[in-house]
């Protein structure tokens, strides 16, 4: 079991892929302090060397029949897709870790196999069929890996 998401390989950068919660005119107190826990985090990852947050946004769809409200995160996939591709077809990269289990970005990794750029796919319990195949190493979150990879202080 490697002792971080590199193993032994030297990290260029590491990248976190998100986007802000919810945040509008109608906000409750408890939707705003959560927001505002999140911005911070986001801002405390970026002050880490070697560290990017990449933003993509929130979008509130409905109301529904129910007059409910639900919330997409768009460009999310989109923007780790894209950077994978480029670094690889720049021969920045020989290695890539990624955190998913969802088929959106298979072919973004198949440009980087193609670039001879090594997946080594994180993944929890569930993870698409076909993400797990096409990477070239998987590792499952075990509660053992988190705490060895967990930054301290």
């Amino acid at each position: 079991m490697p002792k971080s998401f590199a193993g032994d390989s030297e990290i260029l950068r590491s990248h976190v892929y998100d986007c802000l919660p919810y945040h509008g005119r109608s906000s409750t107190d408890e939707e705003r302090a959560l927001y505002s826990r999140r911005r911070n985090f986001f801002q405390a990852l970026e002050r880490l060397p070697r560290f990017t947050v990449r933003m993509g946004r929130l979008a509130r769809r409905g109301p529904d029949a129910q007059g409910r409200y639900t919330f997409e995160q768009k460009q999310v996939d989109s923007l780790l897709s894209v950077d994978l591709t480029m670094l690889s077809a720049k021969h920045v990269i020989q290695e890539a870790a990624i955190v998913a289990g969802d088929s959106d970005f298979i072919p973004a990794v198949e440009v980087a196999k193609s670039e001879g750029v090594l997946i080594r796919l994180f993944h929890g319990q569930s993870v698409h069929s076909d993400l797990w195949t096409v990477a070239d190493e998987r590792v499952r979150f075990s509660q053992e890996f988190i705490d060895s990879i967990r930054l301290s202080g």
